[in-house]
């Protein structure tokens, strides 16, 4: 019995952490990171059509860069049909954006160095993802099926991409070609796993490690 008290509240104390914010802007909802000069997109704007995330905001007077989007900052935002996300972004949390039904397509842009677990998880409507993420990984767990539940039927991998991350493409039925730029020098475990449309690949001369 205390245990499952003990977990209500540790939901409950979640959901009011994630839907907390400082204040908004055109409709985005911002928190200050620690540093005082940055912050992170939160739960709990108007997340509807198209949304454009800036690199900078002003508000009170002072202006902050934008470096983050934060755990489930657009969960469940069935309304947002597409997002820019700026190069002055470096990380999407957990969940950032589970269950945006209305997504049709996103571009992870090359400053993006860490993407959280689930974060485009059940995003029903999102056929294509271009990733141009350098070198990015998971913070939290090696099982970075960011796209799950996705009906990818173009991933483009960007040509300045170093690294495939581990479940990238995980059971992406749809997906018939993938090209592997020659930046590329490792592919991630489970990288291609389930993948049944594909039916060719090239493996370029620079990759020096396959999981």
């Amino acid at each position: 019995m205390k245990r499952t008290i003990f977990l209500m509240l540790a939901v409950l104390l979640s959901a009011l952490s994630a839907s907390a914010y400082a204040f908004k802007v055109d409709g985005i909802a911002y928190n200050k990171n620690g540093d005082g000069k940055s912050v992170y997109v939160a739960y709990g704007g108007d997340y509807t059509g198209p949304v454009t995330i800036p690199e900078r905001v002003t508000y009170d007077g002072a202006t902050y860069s934008v470096t983050t989007i934060g755990d489930y900052a657009f969960s469940d935002c069935t309304g947002l049909t597409s997002v820019t996300i700026p190069s002055s972004v470096t990380s999407i949390g957990k969940s950032a954006f589970s269950g945006c039904t209305g997504l049709t397509s996103v571009t992870i842009p090359n400053s993006v160095t860490e993407i959280g677990w689930s974060a485009f998880e059940g995003c029903t409507a999102l056929t294509s993802v271009t990733f141009n993420a350098t070198n990015c990984k998971s913070p939290d767990r090696t099982y970075e099926a960011w796209f799950q539940d996705c009906p990818l039927t173009s991933l483009v991998i960007g040509n300045d991409v170093k690294s495939i991350p581990s479940c990238l493409a995980y059971y992406q039925t749809r997906l018939t070609t993938v090209t592997i730029p020659n930046s590329v020098i490792s592919i991630g475990w489970y990288a291609f796993v389930g993948c049944t449309g594909l039916t060719s690949v090239t493996i370029p001369n620079s990759v020096t490690e396959i999981g």
